[in-house]
């Protein structure tokens, strides 16, 4: 019962903080199950698999309501998606088992130097400069595209919207668009890097209780049903706080997270 309490006090605040700042929150989901798991019995060697395969697969369940809320608003590119979520899955699947492959420590840097990069970028609000081309991009520049956001996510634990919105905005794509296909995107990201996770972790030796893999069960359970009830008050105060002070607020939460990991 502790076990469930602590999951769900770890995915409601995860679920504030996504609704509140408008990011995924598995860069809040992996640190906190970096410290809590080692607790529940799961072996030192691969907390970090289990922490980051566990929050793709709450990311997989809980995307779908904001992509729906996204394309009920015309803001999905579907058109850019065809061929942009296949390499968005491929990378994300091969990510896994690249994780499976690296050691806790090299894992946990490389969440903590991910969680400073993406502080960093919200508190100076960089971008980089717009191209023309949105209305129409290659599919063979977005599958590759997507490959290599998919691998990088899947290694960190996120959906790939820090990522992702960057690149659409670069390649001249509306910024309410970037967002919205990102939102969709971050679903072929956490299917297919928690898939990798669940095969790669299959026979991993020393897991305790329900899982699937690198896949905690009552976590995940936890995780996506307090995320799922608390990101829509996050939402809300978004849009009762100044976006600016909300963003740079959190970013220096995220630096904070990625020198915890990176000092540990």
């Amino acid at each position: 019962m502790l076990t469930l309490l602590i999951f769900a006090a770890t995915g409601a605040a995860a679920g504030v903080l996504a609704g509140l700042f408008g990011v995924g929150g598995g860069l809040i989901m992996v640190p906190a199950l970096a410290f809590v798991l080692p607790a529940l019995g799961v072996p030192a060697a691969v907390v970090m698999q289990v922490a980051i395969g566990t929050s793709l697969a709450v990311i997989g369940a809980t995307s779908i309501s904001s992509t729906r809320a996204h394309h009920q608003r015309g803001a999905v590119r579907w058109d850019l998606l065809r061929s942009f979520a296949p390499g968005l899955a491929l990378g994300a699947l091969g990510g896994a088992f690249v994780a499976h492959l690296l050691s806790g420590d090299a894992l946990k840097n490389t969440v903590g130097t991910g969680a400073l990069l993406v502080a960093a970028q919200m508190f100076f609000g960089a971008q980089p400069p717009p191209r023309a081309g949105g209305h129409r991009l290659p599919a063979g520049e977005l599958l590759v595209a997507g490959g290599g956001i998919g691998l990088l996510s899947a290694l960190v634990g996120i959906g790939g919207g820090s990522l992702t919105v960057p690149y659409l905005s670069w390649r001249g794509v509306s910024m309410q668009q970037a967002v919205g296909t990102a939102a969709a995107g971050g679903i072929p990201i956490a299917w297919g890097g928690a898939l990798g996770f669940a095969v790669s972790g299959w026979d991993a030796p020393g897991l305790v209780g329900a899982h699937l893999g690198y896949i905690s069960l009552s976590a995940f359970f936890g995780l996506a049903l307090a995320s799922v009830l608390t990101a829509p008050f996050g939402a809300r105060l978004a849009h009762a706080l100044p976006a600016r002070t909300l963003k740079r607020a959190f970013a220096l939460l995220l630096a904070s997270v990625g020198l915890l990991m990176l000092l540990r």
